[in-house]
């Protein structure tokens, strides 16, 4: 999405009908931070020592990726190649007194790594609930919990998510994340892209003016790795995106902004010449994300191993979960006038056939559930029926649509459409049910079933569903046109569902999160929506649900959000 220079506008959001007020808290540390015997010689950190925070991620049924940053000296900031070696011991516990620990260790770490601490903790029991923390010069971190995956053979009641993308610092607080981590009912969060953005302050942020509710550090567009590194750092200091990965373990995937906006294979569109060697920049961003996540790339926690991204991880034999990496590999976005025929050019790929490949093995496991972590859309979306005079908005918020009329968003997979007929294809060719894409990417709420034909559907047959959660603070359709939530941007949904069918449901105007829980009976899609973006209290109100049953391949409309909050 590109910024645009437009007047400020913003009040508070005005409530749908049918939805449930959760209150507003303080969810930092929520039963988290416990004191022990062991940690009177290592005082909880006041220091700074651990000022970013604990994260865990990418939970295996007998392992987790474990992760933290310390400062070593002041001066050691993210990105500065400054500060010694230093030494860091972690602990993992079934409780959180420490009084069963079950592993432990000792990592050191580097200027080299930004002082980064990245690493596999091995030898769990699945489907069971830790706790952990580091220590170094005599400092504790605060504790953070997380989960490991059931076993393979295993079939577990349910799997639940916390589903967010999209979340712009200089935009808003990061109210979604706090109230996420007020629950206890979640076993990880799912984080489909746009962890951070690359935008300097002023550029990209709060409304048509772009303010900026928090600027960005560095004050200037990333591009270097120190650049990467210290935008990481600004991020993890976020207290409710700190409470948030305390709590829970992220399963993460990146979409264009941690590199830049509409990234492909060879460039950007917001790469210009005068700012170096592109791959040398996608080079830096990916060195930082390795370093700053807690993911694991090309198999593994460690650095200097690779830069793969896509994978898959099992829950049981419930479900399992394929993880996209829609920028790497694909071609260039088609440009604007489009070319007959372009989107459809059978040459043009948005996965690169070794992940193309790998998807279509992932979409035939034995698991029931094919969850597939999709960074951009996949239902095919024509924009025809748009008013004229809202084509450029919605450009603002979807990314590329054609202000020439042109009916797509070339940089879905609308604008790969070879690879999406070969997807769907093979979910057709083998019979395969139970095909879900959780999505994010487009600032807004959709609840779509994936039709073979979308031009004569509801005539004919559906591959899956799609589920797409809306931002957590990136502007969307209200926030550029400037008028009031739900008024005129009814008008573009209703516009969008009578030429799209398959389109159930779809929210142009509220951010928020979404909780998606799945069973071997059905899987589905609580939407929440939360106040204004630059109320660091803004409260979080329950708007609607959707769900697929087992072997319908269609979503319906759900009365209620989950029980369990």
């Amino acid at each position: 999405m590109t910024p645009t220079q437009r007047t400020v506008q913003r009040a508070s959001r005005h409530p749908l009908p049918r939805r449930t007020v959760l209150a507003s808290s303080a969810a930092a540390g929520v039963g988290l931070a416990a004191t022990t015997r062991s940690q009177a010689a290592a005082p909880l950190d006041s220091s700074g020592v651990f000022r970013h925070g604990v994260a865990s991620g990418d939970p295996l049924p007998r392992s987790v990726v474990l992760w933290t940053r310390v400062t070593p000296v002041p001066e050691a900031t993210p990105g500065s190649g400054l500060g010694g070696t230093a030494k860091v011991r972690w602990e993992v516990a079934r409780d959180a007194t420490f009084r069963k620990v079950v592993r432990s260790g000792t990592i050191t770490t580097t200027a080299a790594r930004d002082h980064t601490v990245k690493f596999d903790a091995s030898g769990l029991q699945p489907e069971t609930w830790y706790h952990y923390r580091f220590v170094s010069g005599g400092v504790a971190s605060p504790v953070g919990r997380t989960r490991t995956a059931p076993d393979g053979a295993s079939t577990p009641d349910h799997l639940r998510f916390g589903v967010v993308s999209c979340a712009n610092l200089q935009a808003g607080w990061f109210s979604a994340y706090r109230h996420l981590a007020a629950r206890d009912d979640l076993h990880a969060i799912l984080h489909l892209g746009d962890y951070l953005y690359e935008y300097g302050p002023g550029e990209y942020g709060y409304g048509r003016s772009n303010v900026d509710v928090r600027p960005h550090v560095p004050a200037h567009e990333m591009v270097t790795v120190a650049d990467y590194r210290q935008r990481h750092g600004q991020y993890k200091q976020d207290p409710d995106l700190q409470a948030l990965h305390a709590r829970y373990p992220f399963i993460v995937t990146w979409d264009d902004h941690e590199v830049a906006n509409d990234a492909w294979r060879e460039g950007a569109e917001n790469h210009q010449p005068e700012e170096g060697d592109y791959l040398a920049r996608r080079a830096g961003s990916h060195r930082a994300y390795d370093e700053w996540m807690p993911v694991r790339m090309d198999g593994t926690a460690s650095l200097d191993d690779g830069t793969r991204l896509f994978r898959r991880l099992a829950f049981g034999q419930l479900a399992e979960i394929s993880m996209l990496d829609l920028r790497t590999y694909r071609d260039q976005q088609v440009p604007t006038p489009l070319v007959d025929g372009a989107v459809d050019d059978p040459e043009r790929t948005i996965t690169g056939r070794a992940q193309l490949d790998w998807l279509k093995d992932s979409l035939t496991a034995p698991t029931q559930w094919k969850l597939v972590g999709n960074p951009v859309m996949i239902a095919p979306v024509s924009f025809a029926q748009v008013p004229k005079d809202l084509v450029g908005p919605i450009d603002d918020v979807t990314g590329i649509l054609p202000r020439d009329g042109a009916p797509y968003n070339v940089d879905q997979w609308d604008g790969y459409t070879d690879d999406r007929r070969e997807v769907l294809a093979h979910v057709r060719d083998r019979g395969l049910r139970d095909v879900v894409f959780l999505t994010g990417d487009i600032h807004s709420a959709w609840a779509c079933d994936l039709p073979y034909d979308a031009a004569t559907y509801p005539v004919g047959d559906s591959a899956g569903v799609e589920f797409v959660c809306t931002s957590v603070t990136s502007n969307n359709l209200d926030d550029i046109t400037g008028t009031p939530p739900r008024t005129t941007s009814l008008a573009v949904e209703a516009a969008i569902q009578t030429s799209n069918r398959h389109v159930r449901y779809l929210n142009f105007d509220d951010h928020g999160y979404s909780v998606f829980d799945v069973t071997s009976a059905r899987a589905q899609m609580d939407y929440y929506v939360i106040g204004d973006r630059a109320d660091r209290n803004a409260a979080a109100t329950w708007s609607t649900s959707w769900a697929t049953r087992s072997g319908t391949n269609k979503v319906i409309p759900v009365d209620r959000p989950l029980a369990g909050a």
